[in-house]
């Protein structure tokens, strides 16, 4: 193992007018505020690198290493840091069915999507969770108790990890724009939603952040939702999580901890059953260190941290 201390040097000033030489000089001193050692092996192992900071992070990367460099989602000091891992339910009737499924718990999980579940239990099994949180919506539910099976800690259900609530599009079809009418007994009847909604439904496919119904704004919403739910979860004891929710809300719940607004909603996907995961350092900012992970879903694969 090779140690340096990394310094900086004043540049050459002569040529330099007083005002510039002290510009010069104060954006060295502001550099020099944050000093580091950079550790680097060349063993048979592969070589590694790591910074550690003078406030006793250590990193792989250097998002960390500048103020303002990222945000804080909590915008107040954790216990200490976090690594929290979410995951998308299984394949569910109505993703099946190609419908919008929203907050509606008339769509549960297929035999197929319990599979997922237990597939993502097997790569998961190696690894230690303080808690696990769920949205309490049927798919998710059930999902998060066949990825649970075994732990001792009970289930946490959480409202702000909810889906987005759609009104009136929830069970539309997606591509062939029928829209289904809950009858009291939950009778579906089949209604033409290009016909009756064309502008709300391209409005949601097209332009989701400005999507609104009777002056609400899901998705506007769902990231409020989203912040919520972060504080829930990374304000609880412990310092490793998992998270069991929807395709809406673990996008909502990336972009706010990267972020990234409303806008952006549609810029990132993920699969039923694909894990993404976070770290948060006491700070409350985050890092994205793996996105929709899905090799689980075709190999036996395990994850070890």
């Amino acid at each position: 193992m090779v140690c340096e201390a990394l310094s900086l040097t004043i540049p050459f000033f002569t040529n330099l007018a007083s005002k510039d030489a002290k510009l010069a000089t104060n954006r060295y001193n502001l550099c020099r505020s944050t000093p580091r050692i950079r550790c680097s092996s060349s063993s048979a192992e592969g070589p590694v690198t790591a910074d550690i900071l003078e406030n006793d992070y250590a990193l792989t990367g250097t998002a960390y290493d500048f103020e303002r460099g990222t945000i804080s989602i909590t915008r107040e000091s954790l216990s200490s840091p976090k690594k929290v891992i979410l995951v998308r339910h299984g394949l569910s009737t109505w993703n099946e069915e190609g419908r919008v499924q929203g907050s509606s718990n008339l769509s549960v999980l297929t035999e197929a999507g319990v599979k997922q579940a237990e597939r993502c239990r097997h790569a998961l099994a190696k690894m230690h969770f303080d808690k696990c949180f769920s949205s309490p919506i049927s798919r998710a539910k059930t999902t998060a108790e066949v990825l649970w099976q075994g732990r001792e800690e009970p289930l946490v259900f959480l409202d702000s990890l909810k889906e987005a609530h759609l009104f009136f599009l929830e069970g539309m079809k997606n591509g062939l724009f029928h829209s289904y009418i809950y009858t009291y007994k939950y009778n579906l009847e089949a209604v033409d939603a290009k016909v009756i909604y064309p502008k709300e439904y391209i409005t949601w496919r097209e332009d989701p952040a400005n999507f609104y119904v009777n002056g609400v704004y899901p998705l506007r919403r769902l990231w409020a939702t989203a912040r919520d739910a972060w504080r829930e979860i990374l304000f609880t004891p412990g310092e490793s999580f998992l998270v069991v929710t929807h395709k809406s809300i673990v996008r909502a719940l990336i972009c706010t901890a990267l972020g990234l607004p409303p806008e952006r909603f549609r810029s990132i996907d993920v699969n039923n059953g694909g894990m993404s995961t976070f770290v948060f350092n006491k700070r409350g900012e985050a890092m994205l260190k793996s996105l929709n992970m899905t090799a689980h879903m075709y190999s036996d694969h395990v994850y070890l941290s």
